[in-house]
């Protein structure tokens, strides 16, 4: 019997992604553990291996085609002794495909006259009594997260597939709530009674802009942030740190620095990974992760640091970062910011952590908050180290001083455990021999 396969989800958090290349073609005999295809997610492109043996008997879904939901088929293997013709309902397949891509995509248009126009039709019919209900993948998930009862919805689809728009559009009280519908795991984000921004197209001539379609990666940046920004309660703590001590210090370790192997050149910035670890270590209230049952208190400082790329952002994370010297952070660092522009992370290299840093110290800018990326409880925002007066046992100096923004998820980190962790930052930075101690 043919197998279908399915668009794989490559990390815990992917729930589309774009087919960037396949690397079989249709006739193709495969083996478990053959790379099939190349898949690009939101942040990085991996391979796609094959797990059951075969033939490629059609491939549903071409090369470049963008929002393929998780557990869409994007193909069919024929297994041994089966003609092209074994599989089955290929036309289905391909119907089915094309409309998860494409419909599902359609923006839910924000003006209430459209909202009435897209509204489902009167052919519409809702499914039999025990008949198979037919529905999109994303339909599904939304109705699970309202507590809809599928069955009761009339579906506008192809065939009477219900599809988002029906979901969206059911009216309060008219479904039955699903039966031990278990919580799905994007729950909570919606912000009750507050309507959504209108489109910004609609304050604009055509001709006043270009529209530049989003991305992956855009989406989810935007998705995440939104969420971030809406359901954590950030505060901010901010301190000055002078920096002349570690400024000489790292001139003398690069000066020091072997040629060949073992080479390494370190920047500012590896000095505050560095300090960031061990501050986590010394006030561990500040390495830990919000549930909703308990906070998870981290054993080890995993600390991501934020890259900046062409199409977005990611935050690769240096992890035990307190067992680390600073060279090995320097070129792990570099390592993972290089893989990192050409899409060649491993999702595990940028999931997780307990903690970030931004720095846009190069950029010359002076201080600024940043968004707390979850299910980090903190992030430093690092401004530029510049020339300041200050004062000195009751004399005006000049200094290096670099000021600092911490932005804190209060259901974590209190004022106080805030301020002690800036404190032991602040001693490591002044005074990079402390972080021997």
């Amino acid at each position: 019997m043919s197998i279908q396969i399915l668009m794989p989800a490559m990390s815990p958090t992917m729930e589309e992604g774009k087919l960037a290349k396949w690397l079989v073609k249709e006739g193709d005999a495969v083996k478990s553990g053959d790379i099939l295809a190349e898949i690009e997610t939101d942040k990085a492109t991996m391979e796609f291996e094959a797990v059951d043996e075969g033939r490629i008997g059609k491939i549903l879904v071409p090369a470049g085609t963008e929002g393929i939901k998780v557990n869409a088929p994007i193909a069919i293997l024929l297994v041994d002794g089966e003609s092209a013709s074994a599989a089955t309902d290929i036309s289905t397949a391909m119907k089915s495909i094309k409309y998860a891509v494409a419909a599902e995509t359609k923006p839910t248009p924000s003006a209430p006259a459209a909202v009435q126009a897209s509204a489902p039709k009167a052919d519409t019919a809702k499914p039999a009594p025990g008949a198979r209900i037919f529905a999109s993948p994303l339909a599904r998930r939304i109705a699970q997260q309202k507590g809809l009862d599928l069955s009761a919805l009339a579906g506008s689809g192809p065939r009477g597939r219900i599809v988002k728009e029906d979901v969206e559009h059911a009216k309060s009280g008219t479904a039955k709530p699903a039966a031990s519908a278990p919580a799905a795991a994007g729950a909570g984000t919606a912000i009750s009674g507050i309507s959504p921004l209108p489109d910004a197209r609609l304050f604009y001539g055509k001709d006043d802009y270009v529209e530049i379609p989003h991305d992956s990666m855009r989406k989810s940046i935007a998705k995440r942030l939104s969420s971030a920004t809406a359901l954590i309660p950030h505060f901010y703590l901010t301190i000055d740190c002078r920096i002349d001590t570690l400024m000489a210090a790292r001139t003398r370790l690069n000066e020091a620095s072997p040629r060949g192997e073992g080479a390494y050149k370190l920047s500012v910035n590896d000095f505050i990974v560095k300090a960031a670890a061990l501050a986590l270590k010394r006030v561990p209230e500040c390495n830990a992760s919000w549930t909703d049952s308990a906070v998870l208190r981290h054993k080890h400082a995993d600390v991501g640091v934020a890259v900046a790329l062409d199409f977005g952002l990611i935050t690769p994370i240096v992890f035990r970062a307190e067992e680390k010297g600073l060279a090995v952070i320097s070129n792990e660092v570099k390592s993972l910011a290089e893989r990192a522009r050409t899409k060649k992370l491993k999702p595990q290299e940028y999931e997780g952590g307990s903690f970030a840093i931004s720095n846009l110290g190069m950029f010359g800018i002076k201080d600024f908050t940043a968004v707390i990326n979850p299910p980090h409880a903190g992030i430093l925002a690092v401004g530029a180290g510049e020339q300041r007066a200050v004062v000195l046992n009751g004399k005006v100096e000049v200094a290096t001083v670099m000021t600092v923004t911490m932005s804190c998820d209060h259901r974590v980190i209190d004022g106080a455990t805030g301020a002690r962790f800036l404190q032991v930052f602040k001693q490591c930075i002044e005074e990079p021999a402390a972080m021997l101690l």
